[in-house]
């Protein structure tokens, strides 16, 4: 069992939004990925300790989309709700982040909120793996916190790179636990 601090803890939750619950997930469905999102956003929000619900949104130009010479093009065929939380997911004390890149820190206000509330270490758990959960658990870790990643409350885009993550990457800057396995105390 892992304790946390709700004091200094904070549950940030990656991409819970229409258009990525929509896609085909592994090694987790995305409908169980999000039920345990909340789950662990009601045990945070009962210990009054910061939940932060993140969402990405390119704009509907596609304008606000990181730029960069890559060899795969992201889609740009989004419906019109794509950006849109989950439904019921969001209540009224929730922080809300929106971001234009991977990451949940690169150009949004993310670090402020929590420095702002004493943070010093980050849940993190949501979709993808090693797109926004990944590149949000390495900036948070390069930015001085404790960083906890949730294994069966995040999912990729394939059980292999999912695996890898949680194997080679997260241990290495990170704690890794799963959602019965944490508490706040």
């Amino acid at each position: 069992m892992l304790a946390l601090d709700p004091k200094t803890t904070a549950l940030v939750l990656i991409d819970l939004q229409k258009g990525i619950l929509a896609m085909n997930t592994a090694p987790h469905a995305s409908a169980d990925v999000l039920a345990r999102g909340r789950q662990l956003a009601d045990v945070f929000r009962k210990a009054n300790a910061p939940v932060v619900l993140v969402n990405v949104d390119f704009g509907p130009d596609f304008g606000d989309a990181p730029r960069g010479l890559t060899d795969a093009a992201a889609s740009r065929n989004y419906p019109d709700d794509w950006t849109v939380l989950a439904e019921g997911l969001q209540h009224r004390q929730d922080l809300i982040v929106t971001k234009h890149q991977w990451g949940a820190f690169h150009g949004t206000d993310l670090d402020v909120k929590l420095r702002r509330r004493g943070i010093r270490t980050v849940v993190v758990a949501g979709i993808a793996t090693n797109f926004g959960v990944e590149s949000t658990v390495r900036a948070g870790w390069e930015h001085g916190y404790n960083m906890v990643v949730v294994e069966d409350a995040s999912t990729g885009v394939s059980a292999e790179l999912h695996d890898m993550a949680f194997k080679f990457i997260f241990p290495r800057i990170a704690r890794v636990t799963t959602a019965a396995d944490l508490s706040l105390d």
